[in-house]
């Protein structure tokens, strides 16, 4: 371990509120060591989870890891803290190009190019971007990887068939699950800590927790309800109506916080719904 990542590492075992999770975890990062910098980034957001710039360093270790759908709804994250923040503004500017919307990628680099006139990189980026430059444009902005980190990286995200219900969604594929009135599986999947499809079962109990939410807000006055969130040793879960005659469950490790969790329920819920009345 290097001198300064020991120096910082002590710091922030002394104090373990300090902003110095910033640096250490931006150093680690730079140097290729995401694992590290990602448990250093999570146990920052965890003392300051309003913290915009400590979203933005972990998006650009997602991007690192080529975890694009999560890096996404970091920067997106960061931008609703900070809605002027230049980091965010090029990570999402880096991951629209990844995907092939040179128009949103170009936006947001313009709007970080007014924030920041007097950045280099962004108009260097601008210049690859429109010349479909991936690298170019990953070395102006300062995020994602040349090449592969060591370890196994994620599949990258990419645009998923629309009759998927979750398309472009975080964990699209599973994670979340839509079920209509009669607890049919409409989209999405679930499985256990061991990997195993719970798809069914879950379905199957759904209709009592749905019916127990409407009886405990009607009983509290609280009018007709729209959530409930649950914290779990192993993670969280999220229950959202889409519509009427629908349920929407999110389920995430612990390492995704409450908070944002219920964004992706929120997301998820607006998809299903547009999915939901496609089918009407």
């Amino acid at each position: 371990m290097s001198d300064d990542v020991k120096v910082l590492s002590a710091q922030l075992a002394q104090d373990p509120q300090s902003l110095v999770f910033l640096r250490l975890g931006e150093l680690l990062r730079q140097r290729g060591l995401l694992d590290a910098a990602h448990r250093v980034a999570i146990n920052g957001l965890e003392r300051h989870p309003h913290l915009a710039d400590g979203h933005d360093l972990y998006a650009r270790i997602l991007a690192d890891k080529r975890d694009y759908e999560r890096a996404f709804d970091e920067w997106d994250m960061t931008l609703r803290i900070a809605p002027a923040h230049v980091g965010a503004l090029k990570g999402l500017a880096f991951l629209y190009f990844k995907v092939g919307d040179l128009q949103q990628a170009v936006a947001h680099l313009e709007q970080a190019s007014r924030e920041a006139p007097d950045d280099p990189g962004i108009g260097q980026a601008l210049v690859m971007v429109r010349g479909g430059d991936s690298a170019g444009a990953a070395r102006g902005l300062g995020v994602g990887r040349e090449t592969p980190p060591p370890a196994p990286a994620p599949t990258p995200a990419g645009p998923l068939d629309e009759a998927r219900v979750f398309a472009g969604l975080e964990g699209a594929q599973e994670g979340l699950l839509l079920l209509d009135a009669s607890g049919r599986v409409l989209g999405g999947a679930l499985r256990d800590g061991s990997n195993n499809d719970v798809t069914e079962p879950v379905a199957a109990y759904r209709a009592g927790v749905s019916q127990e939410a409407a009886r405990t807000a009607k009983l509290l006055g609280l009018g007709t309800w729209t959530g409930l969130a649950a914290e779990g040793r192993q993670g969280h879960v999220h229950l959202a109506q889409p519509s009427a005659d629908s349920l929407l469950l999110v389920v995430r490790d612990r390492s995704v916080p409450m908070g944002r969790l219920a964004i992706i329920a929120q997301r998820a819920a607006q998809a299903a719904q547009r999915w939901l009345a496609k089918q009407a």
